[in-house]
């Protein structure tokens, strides 16, 4: 595992801590178009992550892990699919644990 350039656990509240850098965060897919995937965040924020595959290859839930470009905004380097369950409010805990004082637990 290369831990040289870690992915930061984000959800929509968080990520504008970590603009510029390389962040993770699991999606609702809404819609894609051109390459821009529009997602819901476990928290329930809207984000387009660019460079993102076709919908058709993507199921319900997505992991985006790439860089943060705003506080609404992820240039993606790789999707992964989740399925279509998938437990969003666990997540949304999981962000909020990984970015407060338990953060060196899971980086």
């Amino acid at each position: 595992m290369d831990t040289s350039n870690p992915a930061v656990i984000v959800n929509g509240e968080v990520i504008r801590r970590y603009i510029g850098r390389r962040v993770r965060c699991v999606v609702r897919v809404v819609r894609s178009e051109g390459g821009v995937l529009m997602g819901q965040t476990s928290d329930g924020h809207q984000i387009s992550v660019k460079q993102a595959p076709p919908a058709l290859s993507l199921s319900q839930f997505v992991e985006i892990i790439g860089v943060a470009e705003s506080a609404g905004a992820i240039m993606a380097e790789i999707c992964t699919n989740f399925g279509d369950n998938f437990d969003m409010a666990s997540h949304n805990q999981l962000c909020q644990l990984a970015n407060s004082e338990h953060q060196s637990l899971f980086i």
